[in-house]
């Protein structure tokens, strides 16, 4: 019997563990990079083109931290400590500069047509880009292709692969779902237990009212807008490692699509939207790569299959799973 008709026969026994292990990985990545839009949007009515980049520079400042800190004699447990080192540092260097980009960049246009927003942020993704090309690009690296230095940096019992009844999945991706609901609680914790959270709450149904109450709405923004790049940047962390991912250039507009496509489906401003949207785009995405690879000969399947579930969405509820008809404003 040949190799072909065996995998074929043996596949439907694991492929259900496997499809589902591989699910929940991608969920938890895309809840966290999708949640940064979440929070912007639902207090601040603003549409951030430039997380992607974002979350493509966290990838990159997240491997600068390992590959300066790790060596060879580094053991398992410290590069696992300084893997927490690095989401520390590169979550609290992006959220000064969000705080910043919003103070300088995106207040002063509020008042103006969302159109002045959007191509602000665009106009900020391709300054990123172009900037992480050239330095990249010193430092004698391939920005169109994953760092691997950077992957390597993984500890081993992430890196290899271990059996789940029966099916096969590498210890990153059971790490990246521990961290996926590390990261979901937090920012649930966030939303409901902090002044801020309240503040993103109250100001997601009524910014006037809320300004009116009192409530400094405008620092309520920039403390938004620096924990969702904070976020972004977090998300670019866990990708770093990641085989399917990488730190590289293109990895912005990859996860910008994602981000959106999640936030979409989920609803606008809608957190508990984005982390149901996103363990469904996980699953949508995994099944149709484990069609991709054992039987449909179309690389593009997953893409196009999320796409049609966001078309149907916006058909069926137009404000999507958990949205309201309008949020967020200033």
């Amino acid at each position: 019997m040949s190799g072909l008709a065996v995998a074929v026969e043996t596949l439907p026994l694991f492929a259900p563990v496997e499809i589902t292990l591989d699910a929940l990985s991608k969920a938890a990545l895309y809840i966290v990079i999708a949640s940064g839009l979440s929070l912007i949007f639902g207090l601040m009515g603003v549409l951030n083109f430039a997380h992607g980049s974002l979350t493509m520079l966290g990838a990159y400042l997240g491997g600068a931290v390992m590959v300066a800190l790790v060596s060879s004699a580094t053991g398992q447990g410290m590069r696992l400590l300084l893997f927490f080192v690095a989401v520390a540092v590169v979550f609290a260097a992006l959220t000064a500069f969000g705080a910043g980009v919003e103070r300088v960049l995106i207040r002063p246009i509020y008042d103006r047509e969302p159109l002045f927003q959007i191509l602000l942020t665009f106009g900020l993704v391709l300054v990123l880009d172009e900037a992480a090309t050239i330095v990249v690009q010193l430092a004698g690296l391939q920005p169109q292709t994953e760092w691997q230095d950077a992957i390597g940096t993984a500890p081993d019992f992430l890196a290899n692969r271990y059996d789940v009844l029966g099916a096969s999945t590498r210890g990153l991706y059971l790490f990246e779902v521990l961290v996926g609901l590390l990261v979901v609680v937090a920012i649930f914790l966030f939303l409901t237990r902090t002044r801020y959270g309240l503040y993103i709450r109250a100001g997601s149904e009524d910014a006037e009212m809320t300004q009116a109450l009192g409530i400094d709405i405008r620092q309520a923004f920039t403390v938004v807008f620096g924990v969702g790049s904070g976020l972004a940047g977090l998300a670019g962390v866990m990708l770093m490692w990641d085989p399917r991912f990488g730190a590289s250039v293109p990895l912005g507009v990859e996860t910008l699509l994602v981000g959106f496509i999640v936030v979409i489906i989920g609803g606008l401003g809608s957190f508990k939207g984005t982390v149901v949207a996103g363990v469904l785009v996980g699953f949508v995405d995994a099944v149709m790569s484990w069609l991709f690879i054992n039987y449909i000969d179309f690389p593009g399947l997953p893409e196009l299959v999320m796409f049609l579930v966001l078309v149907t969405v916006l058909v069926a509820r137009p404000q999507g799973l958990f949205g309201v008809s309008e949020v967020g404003g200033h």
